[in-house]
């Protein structure tokens, strides 16, 4: 076995690093798309959301999914010469797909663009596609440095292909829009930014690599190495494709439906542009459930291991109840404010009733992704997979069914129904690997309470502000104003509540990333009680 330092202070340390980095690429990846669509409008909104599930399903899938496979085989690996083997066979057979995955991309982009409705995407399907050029060696890199344990430089390389990536798209978006460049031109350019941030990744990872590529290789067996690599990674990056999938379902559908019905093109663009609004909110919702999947996941697998103590159910127990609690919050306190966060952010308060719909998802994804996580880690993959696959096609159905009689309410509700069956089939089958009692009724009860209380400041405080405060002001501005307020009026209210009742102990808010200081908040609330 290859020498590797694997103790749990260095694993958790790791982690840490990891868990640091995903929340800044992951508020990147949501909070770009604001100033983007501010930039291009609901129609520009359409062109980008309409191709990115393409590429960013294959980002995915190799850069997470390759990757974790990629440092498992490396990881089981019994000496230097082996693993170079791997590494070499995962390069080639990774490079192998990419130029597969390029040459369909660039052939079929005028079909698939003329399936979606809308022939003038062909541009976006072919920039787009260079980025899977990128992807093998990416993958590759990644699960080298993470087979030892080393996660600084992932780190330091998700960080810096997200920033490079960010910064691109909206330079060159507006460049683009100040030159009166067309909406679909300045969506090619927010591809290439695409591309040219996945290629500054890789430069990263170079720059902390040092000949690992040299040396004699060793015989092993190369269809076993394919075979499990495609596996692993196809289960591992499940849970994390799913919201991309649905995304591409609404790419093929949505847009199609509204036609059908009669609406003009140009009207079906910027109502499809609206309802993609939904996508960066629901990835800002969804950052603390998606963290913890990262977080504490791999506290499960060490204590999972452990023959004595409880093992991991306390912390599978801890894992639920914050997705939970911290999942639903957000999806309620969005719907709440949501027109007010509408115009914030997007300048108009168009399509809020679909949006709130939309946002529930927040709450089912939040659930969805660290149980998936979870089952996969403990080596069960095959229901969480197949109940994945199962409510996008249940999606794709109800858009059909929906979208042609409520436009794009009807992808809302047809998004949250495929989500809702998910996240109940995981739970049941949770509850057959783990049969223990996830939370406690009380925990239930205080949840409601809180939830009401939160409605009950927040509402009034945001006809207030709306009609009194901020009336002399602006429209988005005060929009801007009573949103705030109100989310922080809301959020106070909700943690005074759950943090007086206890539902976490105090050493259960340590587990949590960034945590300590509400542990500290906590202690001062019920410091008089106790």
């Amino acid at each position: 076995m290859v020498s590797k330092e694997w103790n749990m202070k260095t694993f958790m340390k790791g982690a840490s690093i990891l868990t640091i980095s995903a929340i800044i690429v992951k508020l990147l990846a949501a909070v770009y798309r604001v100033p983007f669509q501010n930039l291009v409008g609901d129609k520009g909104f359409y062109i980008y959301q309409q191709v990115y599930p393409f590429i960013g399903i294959f980002i995915i899938w190799t850069s997470y999914g390759f990757a974790v496979a990629v440092s498992k085989l490396l990881a089981s690996s019994k000496s230097e010469r082996e693993s170079k083997t791997v590494k070499r066979i995962a390069l080639l057979y990774l490079s192998g797909l990419s130029v597969l995955f390029f040459t369909l991309l660039m052939v079929f982009a005028p079909f698939l663009s003329s399936s979606m409705g809308d022939p003038e995407l062909t541009s976006l399907l072919r920039a787009g596609a260079y980025i899977v050029l990128v992807m093998p060696m990416l993958a590759v890199l990644k699960g080298s440095f993470q087979s030892t344990g080393n996660m600084t430089p992932v780190a330091v390389s998700n960080v810096a292909e997200q920033v490079f990536r960010v910064s691109i798209i909206l330079i060159g978006t507006w460049i683009a829009v100040r030159a009166g460049a067309s909406l679909y031109r300045t969506g090619e350019v927010a591809m290439w930014g695409a591309v040219i941030g996945q290629a500054m990744g890789v430069l990263t990872l170079l720059l902390f690599y040092r000949n690992e590529y040299k040396g004699p290789a060793e015989r092993v067996n190369r269809w076993y190495i394919v075979k499990e690599l495609t596996l692993i990674s196809l289960s591992v990056s499940a849970s994390s494709l799913i919201l991309l999938l649905f995304q591409l379902v609404d790419s093929f559908t949505v847009f199609n439906s509204l036609l059908a019905k009669g609406i003009t093109s140009e009207t079906a663009m910027e109502l499809k542009g609206v309802y993609d609004r939904g996508q960066p909110l629901v990835q800002m919702g969804i950052l603390i459930s998606s963290t913890l999947a990262l977080a504490i996941v791999p506290l499960i697998a060490h204590h999972s291991s452990k023959k004595e103590g409880r093992g991991a159910e306390p912390f599978i127990q801890l894992t639920y109840r914050t997705a939970f609690l911290f999942g639903w919050a957000a999806a309620m306190g969005l719907a709440l404010v949501l027109p007010y966060v509408n115009e914030m952010l997007f300048e108009t308060r168009d399509g809020s009733v679909a949006l709130i719909i939309f946002c529930f998802q927040i709450f089912f994804l939040s659930l969805i992704l660290p149980l998936t996580a979870i089952l996969i880690g403990a080596g069960k993959v095959k229901i969480p997979t197949l109940l994945l696959f199962v409510g996008l096609t249940v999606k794709v159905f109800a858009n059909k069914l929906l979208v042609p009689r409520y436009d794009i309410i009807g992808a809302s509700i047809a998004g949250n129904i495929g989500f809702v069956i998910i996240a109940v089939g995981l739970l049941f089958y949770f509850k057959k690997v783990w049969p223990l009692n996830l939370a406690s009724k009380r925990f239930y009860s205080w949840l409601l309470l809180a939830t009401v209380a939160m409605a009950a400041v927040i509402l009034p405080w945001m006809i207030i502000a709306d009609g009194y405060l901020f009336d002399n002001i602006s429209s988005r501005i005060g929009a801007a104003l009573t949103a705030l307020t109100a989310v922080v009026l809301g959020a106070s209210v909700f943690l005074i509540i759950i943090m007086k009742a206890r539902l976490f102990a105090e050493k259960e808010w340590y587990l949590l990333p960034f945590g300590r200081r509400l542990a500290y908040v906590q202690l001062w609330l019920t410091k008089k009680r106790r």
